[in-house]
C-alpha cells in the first residue's frame, strides 16, 4: 500500500482515542517500514542526482538497498519490540509495534514482484504475491478501491473519535493523497 493508507489504517487501529503520544507512535510506527525508502530515495534521487528509473528498477532491488530493507521490514524485529511491549504493557510501544506489524502484513500481500525480505534474519527470502496495490496486471484494479474504502473507513473512525480540527485537516489530507495517488497507479500502471 501507499504510505498515506498506511499511516491512516495504523492510526485508526492503533491510534484512536488514546491520545496525543500513543496516535503519534502509531504513526511512526506505520512509517517506519519506509522510512529507510524515503530517505535512501531522495538522497539518490535530490543529492546524487540518480535518475528516477535507475533508483526504483535498479537500486530498489540491489543487495544492498534490500539489506537495508531486510532490517526495516523484519517480522523478526517487530515481533520482538511487540513481545517488549505487551511485556512491558506499554500503550505507546504497542501502537508503535502494532502499526509497524500490520504495515508489514499489508505489505506481505499487496507486493508482487517488489516485495522485500520480511523474515531477516532468519531468512533473506522475498514472498512474490500474486496480487498488488499498483501494478494492474497483479490485480490492483481489484485492490484499489479495497484499499480506498478502508483508507476512507479509517478516516471516517478516526474523525468519529473526536478529532480536533488539525486532526481532521491532517488526516483528510493523507485521504486525498492516498486517493490521488491510488488513482495515478491505475492510470499509468
Amino acid at each position: 500500500m501507499n504510505t498515506p493508507a498506511h499511516l491512516l489504517i495504523g492510526a485508526a487501529v492503533f491510534g484512536r482515542g488514546q491520545g496525543r503520544r500513543v496516535m503519534a507512535a502509531a504513526l511512526l510506527g506505520a512509517l517506519a517500514p519506509d522510512a529507510s525508502l524515503y530517505v535512501m530515495a531522495l538522497w539518490a534521487l535530490h543529492v546524487q542526482g540518480i535518475p528516477p528509473q535507475v533508483v526504483f528498477d535498479e537500486l530498489y532491488f540491489s543487495p544492498a538497498w534490500q539489506s537495508v530493507f531486510a532490517v526495516d521490514n523484519s517480522f523478526v524485529l517487530w515481533g520482538l519490540l511487540m513481545t517488549v511491549a505487551l511485556i512491558r504493557r506499554s500503550p505507546v510501544l504497542i501502537a508503535f509495534a502494532g502499526a509497524a506489524l500490520l504495515h508489514l502484513a499489508t505489505d506481505f500481500v499487496l507486493h508482487a514482484g517488489d516485495g522485500r525480505p520480511q523474515f531477516w534474519p532468519l531468512t533473506n527470502w522475498v514472498f512474490d504475491s500474486p496480487v498488488s496495490y499498483w501494478d494492474s496486471t497483479h490485480h490492483a484494479l481489484w485492490v484499489a478501491p479495497v484499499v480506498a474504502i478502508a483508507c476512507c473507513l479509517a478516516f471516517w473512525s478516526l474523525w468519529r473519535s473526536g478529532l480536533g480540527p488539525v486532526g481532521v485537516v491532517a488526516f483528510g489530507l493523507m485521504l486525498a493523497a492516498e486517493l490521488w495517488t491510488a488513482r495515478q497507479w491505475i492510470l499509468f500502471f
